[in-house]
């Protein structure tokens, strides 16, 4: 008898030590929930785990500004829950980092700067919407990431760059471009920092940083996610959207966060039901589906470089493969109106100006009592140690804040919002949709395309297309470096409001019919290397609680001692319970 238990106790060692465990650098929320739901590991595991990952190469990228003294023990309790058999949604134990402009409650000791040291220590009333709705899914705010600073509509300086934060760089290219804002959010999403991030766009802002990270984005239709508790930019334009490592996953984050919401009047735009964007993905979306090309402008070499021209051409003709109908020019009858709109900038000034001023005013403490536009000038001028970017070729400190402090609501602002609209929706985008019967445009990210679907409100979804030659050379001295070799390019898809379930669709087909993002990978010092073997079992670096795995119950208590001993020292997860349950059984069979 005793022979056969220590056969099967081998026997279970070898299948435990065979349980796969996830990848970070590429795990899915899909996968994580399965490895939790399993045992395989715990959510302090996770969030052990992924705080290693940040200290690991934070140095070098600068991606995340702060980190949640409270990670652990949100994962804790979590792990409790699951435990007792209860799950508060699909991000159940699921770390998520979000973008500094986003508020997370302040009893969970981080601050809400947009970057600043402006608004260090300034508390705010709550969550952001955004981030209550992840906390009702079962998310735990693993922290905030770097930005461009004020979302970059506050100093001239350059992507990725803020007081607190310092320079976010790339994990592809040492000193590389990583585009703005929500750069520490694509940072941390491409080498695996957390199992997804947040971002914010008012034009560009996740788009880009998607494309130039190797990773999904997807900038939302104004009112399908709440701005509540976000620095604002502007209330026309700014959204709040998942930046992550597959089209999946984005699915899932966005399902959680959309909705409407009393405290944000642009929702009550949106339909009434949250559609399950995840069951939406089909990789057979290109079948029958009616794409445009937007050219004029848009891919046309007398506006400016095309990078990875050459990438979609390719795409093209894999989408038509794929069943795609293309028309090709499908250009936009305003497509030339944008370079110079003058009431992009009038919107853009007086929104930033009046929607910053109602934002600090819902602060319950401002410690340096910066309350407007003109204290947030007269700071920088007073901090320019902390705030100016040690770069002589952005001397414009006060750059947006200076446009806007003398801005009004009047006539010129109303007919400059009229004349967004015109040129983005009646005769940009809605027109060559309806003009060719055209289900989304599609083209390589592009920032025209950004400032003409954000004067709207409309939706754009980034994949990853490829990467820049490796023989590119280096475009400036100046860091961050743009463009380098092997920089990456991404593939958007734009459509009309609240489209978002189609865009996603397509996407999705473009992602699992190339795989794009697996082509490459973060050089050495970028890429961290902690894994979940290296922390499940192990005491919490920063003192946090390990949950170890349950022993099955035993009808004495001296044997339900001998067998807990037994099995903690095998380690914990699916395998180790399977250990554990045979371990009490020698333990009880030994004092029978």
């Amino acid at each position: 008898m005793l022979l056969r238990f220590l056969f099967q106790l081998s026997l279970l060692a070898t299948l435990a030590n065979a349980v796969t465990l996830p990848d970070l650098y590429e795990a899915t929320i899909t996968e994580l929930q399965a490895g939790l739901t399993a045992g395989d590991f715990t959510s302090v595991d996770l969030v052990n785990a992924y705080l290693a990952r940040i200290n690991q190469v934070n140095g070098e990228l600068h991606a995340v500004i702060e980190t949640s003294p409270t990670a652990i023990a949100q994962a804790a309790d979590l792990d409790k829950q699951r435990t007792q058999g209860t799950t508060l949604g699909p991000l159940h134990g699921i770390p998520i980092l979000v973008k500094d402009n986003i508020a997370t409650r302040f009893e969970d000791g981080m601050n809400t700067t947009a970057g600043s040291f402006a608004l260090l220590n300034s508390v705010v009333p709550g969550d952001s919407t955004a981030v209550a709705k992840l906390r009702k899914a079962g998310a735990i705010i693993l922290g905030k990431t770097n930005l461009s600073e004020w979302a970059a509509f506050g100093p001239l300086a350059p992507n990725g760059w803020s007081g607190r934060g310092g320079q976010t760089t790339s994990a592809y290219y040492p000193k590389g471009d990583v585009c703005g804002s929500s750069s520490g959010s694509g940072v941390a999403a491409s080498v695996g920092l957390a199992a997804a991030t947040l971002g914010t766009e008012t034009a560009g802002s996740i788009t880009c940083p998607a494309a130039w990270n190797n990773v999904v984005g997807v900038k939302v239709t104004l009112g399908l996610t709440s701005r509540t508790g976000v620095i604002p930019v502007s209330e026309h334009q700014d959204t709040v959207g998942p930046i992550t490592r597959t089209v999946s996953d984005a699915a899932i984050v966005l399902s959680v966060i959309a909705g409407k919401d009393s405290a944000d009047n642009y929702t009550s735009a949106q339909p009434d039901t949250v559609p399950d964007y995840l069951k939406a993905l089909d990789k057979d979306a290109f079948k029958g589906a009616r794409l445009g090309v937007p050219r004029t402008v848009f891919i046309d070499t007398s506006y400016g470089p095309v990078p990875g021209a050459a990438a979609f051409t390719a795409a093209l003709k894999l989408m038509k493969n794929l069943g795609a109908n293309i028309t090709d020019p499908a250009d936009l009858p305003s497509a030339k109106e944008i370079v110079g709109n003058d009431a992009a900038g009038i919107v853009l000034d007086t929104d930033l100006k009046f929607n910053l001023d109602a934002y600090l005013a819902t602060l319950t403490n401002i410690p340096t009592n910066v309350h407007n536009i003109e204290d947030i000038i007269a700071f920088n001028d007073a901090h320019k140690d902390e705030e100016e970017p040690n770069l002589n070729a952005y001397t414009e400190w006060n750059l947006h804040f200076d446009l806007a402090e003398p801005t009004q609501l009047d006539a010129n602002y109303t007919a400059a919002v009229a004349t967004n609209h015109d040129i983005g929706a009646t005769r940009g985008i809605d027109a060559v949709l309806k003009k060719y019967n055209l289900d989304a445009l599609v083209m390589p990210e592009n920032s025209f395309m950004e400032q003409l679907a954000g004067y709207v409100g409309y939706p754009i979804v980034t994949v990853p297309l490829g990467f820049t030659p490796n023989d590119t050379a280096p475009g400036t001295t100046e860091i961050p470096i743009s463009p380098y070799p092997g920089m990456p390019l991404g593939l958007s898809f734009v459509g009309t409001a609240f489209s978002e379930t189609k865009l996603m669709a397509l996407a999705y087909a473009y992602e699992q019919a190339t795989n794009t993002r697996l082509q490459r990978r973060a050089y050495e010092a970028a890429t961290p290397t902690t894994q979940l073997a290296d922390v499940i079992g192990k005491n919490s670096s920063s003192g946090g609680p390990v949950i170890p795995s349950t022993s099955a119950a035993m009808p004495s208590s001296s044997a339900l001692e001998r067998s807990a001993a037994f099995s903690l020292t095998l380690g914990t997860g699916r395998g180790s319970w399977l250990l554990g349950f045979f371990a009490g059984s020698l333990a009880l069979h030994l004092s029978s």
